[in-house]
């Protein structure tokens, strides 16, 4: 298990090598992890892309995904990309899309299109007179 989030995070199963791995028939929120210093810090991760979907063995895991080659130029190889996955709870799509901007806010994978920021704009907040 792999802890990713703010805070205290969310338990993500894994990370596991993508290569080989089938994907299960269940929704969940995904993680796209290398390891940047595999020889001086192997139990170390980043993470590259983060996903979501309602069955992951629909979601063209592991290498036909829209967003694989970027993840293999990344990490080097497809044998050095991994996985982790986080079924959410009684989750709905938008849980997991929420989950994934919180994820994407935070780790600013490069392979993901999207990015987003957990910033506030003034104008939302006020301020203080």
């Amino acid at each position: 298990m792999i802890r990713l989030g703010p805070a205290s995070g969310y338990p993500f199963e894994g990370p596991r090598l993508l290569g080989g791995w089938a994907p299960p028939a269940v929704a969940a929120v995904y993680a796209v992890l290398y390891r940047p210093e595999p020889e001086t810090r192997p139990d170390r991760y980043a993470v590259i892309y983060v996903g979501h979907a309602g069955d992951l063995s629909q979601a063209n895991l592991p290498f036909r995904h829209p967003r694989a080659q970027c993840w293999i130029a990344r990490a080097g190889s497809r044998w050095k990309v991994h996985i982790c996955t986080y079924e959410v709870p009684r989750g709905l799509p938008a849980h997991r899309e929420q989950i994934v901007r919180e994820l994407t806010a935070v780790y600013h994978p490069r392979c993901n299109e999207t990015q987003f920021d957990h910033s506030w704009a003034e104008e939302w907040i006020g301020h203080e007179r």
